[in-house]
């Protein structure tokens, strides 16, 4: 078995386990953005409808989640404003992740349909967006069957928190508050 160190992990690991009524798992894409410390929850950004939270696990650094703030595993259970939300929540975080990273290149995706997905979180909806680079991939991932990460999560966060904040419509109360970023949508009348 390959290890790499990654010490920034055991936040992750040692969390606070919350459950719901039932006494099942709490959704975490429902609790972390309603937790006090964005930075310590990864939360970088928000809109009206969605959240923007950097992966623990990331496949490149600067790998985040575009997630709805309604808890649902269907795109059709969200309003027309949600969606108009969500979509104009991922072009601001490719912009950001342009802006504090510049990347090549990026990819989006969505597991959808539950494990068959590959997506760990199948009831709550969420689009990942991870950023490439020419020649990131090298000899670690195709000969040693690892993958390196070469930026800690919180260094990340600092550079797209700075990201988001130097956009139109963004306003921010701290280092530590998710950006707030506001779009004229067209109401659901």
């Amino acid at each position: 078995m390959d290890q790499i160190f990654a010490p920034w992990r055991i936040e992750w690991v040692e969390r606070d386990g919350e459950s719901d009524a039932d006494g099942g798992d709490t959704c975490p894409f429902c609790t972390l953005p309603d937790a006090d410390d964005d930075r310590e929850n990864r939360v970088v950004a928000r809109s009206d409808h969605s959240f923007v939270l950097l992966n623990n696990y990331p496949y490149n650094p600067g790998h985040v989640m575009v997630i709805p703030y309604r808890h649902s595993g269907s795109w059709s259970d969200l309003s027309d404003e949600e969606l108009l939300d969500h979509a104009r929540l991922k072009a601001r975080t490719v912009d950001a992740l342009n802006d504090a990273l510049e990347p090549d290149a990026a990819n989006a995706g969505e597991n959808l349909g539950g494990g068959a997905s590959g997506g760990s979180i199948e009831d709550h909806l969420h689009t990942h967006i991870v950023p490439r680079w020419n020649g990131d991939t090298n000899f670690m991932p195709v000969i040693g069957d690892t993958k390196v990460i070469v930026e800690a999560l919180d260094d990340t966060f600092d550079r797209l928190h700075e990201a988001f904040a130097a956009q139109e419509g963004a306003s921010v109360d701290g280092a530590n508050d998710a950006v707030e970023l506001d779009f004229e949508l067209p109401s659901d009348s």
